[in-house]
This record gives C-alpha cells, structure tokens and sequence, in this order.
C-alpha cells in the first residue's frame, strides 16, 4: 500500500532546491569572495527536479548570497503540477503565484508564521498514529515577509501536523492542496529527499568539484556539461537497462563510450560463419 500510494503521489511531482559548490583559492577568489557567506563561498545551482524521472527539467545559477526564494520568480509553473520545497523559499506571494498556475505545493511554515484557525479537519483512524492535526487556516496579517509588501494570499491554507519519532519537534506543512489525505502531502513533503540525494550523486559521481577554469563561464560550462551528461545517462537506463542501477549504468556508458557495438557484434557473427563454413569445407576433405 505504502508503495502504491509513493507512486500515485509521484506524478506530476517536483521538487525544488539548490546546492552549494564551493570556490576558493587563485583567480576563484576573483569573483566568489564578494559575494561569500558565512557558510560557503562560490556559487548556487538551482534546480527543478522531476521526482518521477528523477531527472532536472530547470536550473539556474546564482552567487552564493542569494537567497533561493529570489530564484522562485523564474521558475516555469505547470497547471496540475505538485511542487515541494522547504521554507527556505517561504514567500507568500509566489505560494499565491503557484495557487493562481492551478498548480499545489507542498512546503513548511515558518515558526514566527502569523495564522488563525479556520476549522479542523478529520483524520483517519489510520493515521492517527503519523498525523498530529490536520488544519484550514489563514494567514492573520495582510504583510509578507518580503520589504513589507502586501500578502496577497488570502484564501485558506491547509496546516498539516506530523509526528517525526526521531525529532523532539513535529513537522508543520503548509499546503493549497485541500483534497489529498493527510498522509499523501506528508508522503511528497518526505519524496523532497530525492533532490538531496541527486546533488549528493551528482558531486560524487560527475566532475562539478575540481574544474578545468577558474572563470565563472567556465565553471557553469562544466556543471551544465555534468548535467547534461547526467540526463544522457538517464535517457540510456530508461531505454536499454531499466532494471540496472543509474551508477552501473554510467559504469557502462564510460567503458563503451568508443565501441562501435553494432560492428563489433557483425564482426563477431562473420567470423563465426566463417569457421562454420571452413569445418565443414574440411570434413568433406577427409
């Protein structure tokens, strides 16, 4: 059942976020340290990411201070689409945006969000156990977060409770799907981990840490370059191996990358026929 409904919940799912990669050191420093934060120095790929596919449909790049919600603008919102993302692009406006595509989104409130409860909505007896509340709500204030400006989502949000076993506090989702269970939106705010696990492969498996330039063009050439190479791999599991993990695959892509395997398997059948013919030339012989 658990794998059905990850599945069901799974199309039309994307998952939004970025990754940081470090730049330090001769000609890096040129242009990264102005723009460095207290945590890393270099640049941020941003990426819109196919949760069924497991593959990036956009991406962008932006200095390391740049906060991701400034990115949320230029991403390309689809009618029915799901999007998930975690409250570091908590901005009121564009969940509004997201809202007015006919498009849902699945994300977390901030802890100093300013709500009043509108109703409280039943949970099943089966869920009890994982979901905490599950409630309509409304923001209280007519301000956002952003310079002050106007909150202009003023319909009923949905706030949704669940227990992490693992943490001392719970996790509140805030979501505009108001006809998903409980479980379903907790299910795609958890399907945001894959996202981290794509940056995790792609740096360990792609050449995006150690670069050929040290310029930014080059730089965002080389990641694009990985990115790209990471969807051709993609394209070739799907097609040739799809029960063959994506690193064997890549594994595969790299040791015959210069194999002319159709030649190769014709020259192997002639010579076969070849010494077919040549036994039977010499049986007759004897």
């Amino acid at each position: 059942m658990a794998g059905t409904l990850r599945r069901d919940t799974r199309e039309l799912l994307y998952l939004l976020d970025s990754t940081s990669i470090t730049l330090k050191g001769r000609e890096f420093d040129r242009w990264t340290q102005d723009s460095r934060t207290s945590r890393t120095q270099g640049i941020k790929v941003h990426v819109l990411l196919n949760a069924q596919s497991v593959a990036p449909e956009w991406q962008t790049f932006s200095a390391a201070n740049v906060n991701d919600v400034s990115m949320a603008d230029s991403i390309p919102l689809m009618p029915g689409a799901q999007y998930v993302f975690d409250k570091g692009y908590c901005d009121y406006n564009w969940w509004h945006k997201i809202d007015c595509a006919g498009a849902t989104f699945v994300t977390r409130f901030k802890r100093n969000a300013a709500m009043t409860v509108v109703a409280d909505n039943d949970i099943a007896p089966s869920a009890q156990e994982q979901i905490i509340a599950d409630q309509m709500v409304q923001f209280t204030h007519l301000s956002s977060r952003r310079g002050g400006a106007i909150n202009r989502y003023r319909t009923p949000l949905r706030r949704v409770v669940v227990a992490r076993p693992d943490k001392d506090t719970p996790l509140i989702l805030a979501t505009n799907d108001l006809h998903s269970s409980a479980t379903e939106i907790a299910q795609r705010y958890k399907d945001r981990w894959d996202i981290e696990l794509f940056f995790k492969w792609i740096k360990q498996h792609l050449s995006i840490k150690r670069f050929l330039g040290r310029s930014e063009n080059a730089v965002r050439i080389q990641v694009l370059t990985a990115l790209i190479s990471y969807l051709l791999v993609v394209l070739y599991q799907k097609k040739h191996a799809p029960k063959v993990s994506l690193w064997d695959c890549l594994c595969m892509v790299t040791a015959t990358l210069f194999q002319r395997i159709v030649s190769e398997d014709s020259d192997y059948r002639r010579r076969k026929q070849d010494q077919m013919e040549m036994s039977l030339r010499q049986s007759s012989l004897f």
